[in-house]
């Protein structure tokens, strides 16, 4: 539906008081730079253009025409002039309708807006929607999200960003007056303060690792051999399917070891699964893990998985991030013989196979491990530091990745880089601000306390660097001898994050050592504020090594898995309601016009009452603290009566990559509904915008850092079998005696096989003749025997 808020030649203009100085332009300006009074150009990029101050006006006898008659990238827009005497004041929470009368020649057009932030000065706000072309005057309207805080005026226009004209008269800015209701605990006082968990009485079927909610609202957990060697040797490979509304599991014939693998929702709702394990690490452990070729998909509606391509090389532990066209690029993890893959993969979405080598760029870089590579609005990746095992990353630990250009550039700022092992980053809410956060971390090599540490970059800025966020709040830490209060510096590493419908962001689960000490511990983030919520509901379960937390259709949290270093593995599974669904009856969406979705249209939607804003979130595909395609689009709303909104649909397939996505409507006190299942993009569009038509914003474009020297081509990276942590000279692969014990572990048997009996490691057997960590002294094969805490060595 592409011209939903186009309101009839005859609609009224807007009611109340109008904000905006000179609204139609009629006021000549007194500054000489030829603009009306309070109205200023604007603009950057390549390209030719006008400004008029015409006589083709709606009303009165004067309009604003742009036109550009070239263009190679940028835009030009009349903008309210940044000033206290003209730009409007506004209040911190409020929402403003704004309106205004257009024609256009060009598509290529969207309503822009800045604020001016009492700290940082005036700054690029958002994209609020695109105009159609129209011959005569039309009327748009669109309602700003709600202000920030610290925001006390904003200036806005209409950005030309193709050739074309548009002419503009007269401007409306109203202040929506409406006060929500109050909100109606229908809980405990603790429920509505901090939510709660629940822990279902079902139990995972299968050891999943792996985590991705399908457009059909059930939940796919790949588990493999799922960490388990004897169910490797038997080829027994499982996955299964969770259907939240039967609360019900089945399990899914499984074709390979995808155990450790990548994964990601391709745009027509298969899930894309890369690499897996093709073997497990050798008893002496000389031999790391190996990484698979294989590739496949899930069809969600048959619930089969269909072999692709091989891709060139294996991956074990790798990166897979969706792009603006559909495509997938992986990069990371190990190879067939366990050294570091330095060869990056191109899943064509066209033609529905990996790309031979010599088809995808490659700067012969290695990213590690489950490197987060996050999609930027203008279609490069930035690299967050967040990773899984080794330490030792190139640079200053994040870094920008120009795929057209094939450089590799690095950004500043983030704290203690090499203790960023199973961190989390998540591209704040809404994605239109290019903001990321990464959370906690810890290193498996030298195994310190897990950090409390919290960075958050804004890649809106020239040069982007992180800055220091708030410390990850405390919990509860069990050490094997009970629960405790954290202390000094103690955080978490297996951290998830998960981006709520109200704009928020869950934080919950982690350890505080390498596969050890379970944290118990939840908070919320809020992006508006940066500041945390401490003290919400725990997950009752340990949530360690290999388990996930993921967002539900329904607007609660699942978590699943637990895998310690002795081996074991969690099946329960938790479901976290949290308190915005204490807050009183939800909103509910009753009709979508149209479930099919086309960048930069305008969609109607009914609602059964108010509601203050709306967006997408697409669906987790998570492991490892690693889903680098989470996102939430915000959708500005074009507000036609109580029970009928329009929204507007972001131009720019970089910051909604195609695919099926969540839709929710939340109200005023931050209630969502529950979400129906849209789909964006379509080959068309994507073709249309992936020309360059898109309004891609020039940002983190003067990087002060120079691209790093490109590396020569080779055939892996060298990597120890040791980088995931474990001595493999005890236990079977699926146990991870670490190489380095918590700094409070005395290096003596009787503290060793202390820390490992407080931590349920049972009998170990000694692999081979080598003892390394000294916990076979009476050399029977026995690791910690009574034999050993008697011998002194």
């Amino acid at each position: 539906m592409a011209g939903g808020l186009l309101l009839a030649g005859g609609q009224p203009a807007t009611a109340g008081a109008n904000l905006v100085k000179n609204p139609g332009f009629e006021t000549a300006g007194a500054d000489g730079s030829g603009m009306p009074s309070c109205w200023s150009r604007s603009g950057w990029g390549d390209n030719d253009f006008t400004f008029t101050t015409t006589a083709d006006a709606r009303t009165g006898t004067k309009a604003m025409k742009v036109e550009l008659t070239r263009r190679v990238d940028g835009d030009r827009k009349a903008l309210v002039t940044e000033s206290a005497a003209c730009a409007p004041t506004v209040a911190s929470g409020r929402q403003y309708d704004l309106s205004l009368w257009y024609k256009s020649t060009t598509p290529d057009t969207s309503l822009t807006l800045f604020r001016h932030d009492t700290t940082a000065g005036w700054q690029y706000w958002t994209d609020l929607k695109t105009l159609d072309t129209a011959a005569g005057y039309t009327r748009a309207e669109v309602r700003t999200p709600a202000v920030p805080p610290g925001t006390d005026r904003i200036a806005w226009g209409v950005s030309v960003f193709g050739t074309g004209s548009v002419t503009t008269d007269d401007y409306a800015m109203e202040e929506v007056a409406t006060a929500p209701p109050p909100a109606r605990c229908t809980g405990t006082a603790a429920q509505c303060a901090k939510g709660s968990w629940q822990v279902l009485a079902m139990k995972n079927p299968v050891r999943s690792m792996h985590s991705v909610v399908l457009h059909n609202g059930k939940v796919l957990l790949i588990a493999g051999s799922g960490n388990d060697p004897a169910q490797f040797a038997a080829g027994t490979f499982t996955s299964a399917v969770y259907d939240p509304v039967e609360g019900a599991f089945k399990t899914i014939p499984t074709p390979v070891d995808m155990f450790c693998s990548g994964h990601v929702q391709l745009s027509d709702g298969r899930v894309l699964i890369m690499s897996g394990n093709k073997g497990y690490p050798s008893a002496d452990g000389s031999i790391g893990y190996q990484g698979l070729k294989d590739s496949y998909t899930f069809d969600p509606a048959t619930e089969t998985y269909t072999k692709t391509n091989d891709m060139a090389e294996g991956h074990w532990y790798p990166s897979a991030t969706v792009l603006g066209n559909g495509d997938v690029i992986s990069f990371g993890g190990l190879k067939q013989d366990s050294t570091g893959n330095v060869t990056a993969e191109k899943f064509s979405a066209a033609q529905n196979r990996w790309l031979p080598i010599d088809q995808v760029n490659q700067t012969w870089s290695y990213w590690g491990l489950y490197p987060s590579m996050i999609l930027m609005q203008d279609g490069r990746l930035f690299y967050s530091g967040s990773h899984t095992f080794g330490n030792g990353t190139p640079g200053t630990g994040a870094s920008i990745y120009d795929y057209d250009a094939n450089t590799v550039t690095d950004v500043p700022g983030l704290r203690r880089k090499d203790e960023r092992d199973e961190s989390a980053s998540v591209l704040l809410p809404p994605a239109q601000d290019q903001r990321v956060l990464t959370v906690g971390g810890g290193n498996n090599e030298s195994n310190p306390v897990a950090n409390r540490l919290t960075d958050i970059i804004d890649l809106k800025q020239p040069s982007p660097a992180y800055t220091a966020g708030p410390p990850i709040p405390q919990g509860q830490v069990d050490q094997g001898q009970g629960k405790r209060p954290q202390t000094g510096d103690e955080g978490k590493m297996y951290v998830s994050a998960v981006l709520l419908p109200d704009g928020k962001v869950l934080e919950t689960g982690g350890g505080m050592h390498d596969r050890a000490d379970p944290v118990f511990e939840a908070s919320m983030f809020d992006p508006a504020t940066d500041t945390y919520q401490a003290g919400m509901a725990a997950d009752p379960v340990p949530r360690g090594y290999h388990s996930s937390a993921f967002l539900l259709p329904d607007g609660r949290v699942m978590a699943v898995g637990d895998n310690p270093g002795n081996g074991t593995y969690n099946h329960d599974v938790s479901v976290y309601t949290p308190p915005y669904l204490f807050k009183g009856p939800r909103p509910a969406i009753t009709s979508v016009i149209d479930g099919r979705w086309n960048y930069g249209d305008t969609q109607r939607i009914t609602v059964d009452r108010p509601i203050a804003k709306a967006e997408l979130i697409r669906p987790a595909a998570v492991t490892h603290s690693s889903d680098p395609n989470q996102r939430f689009v915000d959708l500005p709303l074009s507000v036609v009566d109580d029970r009928t909104v329009d929204l507007n649909v972001t131009a720019n397939p970089h910051l909604a990559p195609p695919g099926w996505y969540m839709l929710f409507a939340v109200d005023a006190n931050g209630v969502p509904s529950v979400a129906k299942w849209v789909h964006l993009g379509g080959p068309a569009a994507m073709a249309a915008k992936a020309e360059g038509s898109a309004h891609v914003h020039d940002f983190a474009g003067d990087l002060a850092a120079q691209p790093r020297k490109a590396q020569k081509k080779r055939d892996s990276a060298p990597v120890s079998p040791q980088v995931a942590g474990c001595d493999r000279h005890y236990g079977s692969a699926a146990v991870c005696v670490p190489t380095a014990f918590p700094a409070g572990v005395k290096a003596t048997t009787a503290a060793r096989c202390g820390w490992l009996a407080a931590h349920d490691y049972g009998r170990l057997r000694v692999n081979g003749k080598d003892d390394p960590l000294r916990l076979d002294p009476d050399r029977d094969g026995a690791a910690c025997g009574k034999g050993d805490l008697r011998v002194r060595r």
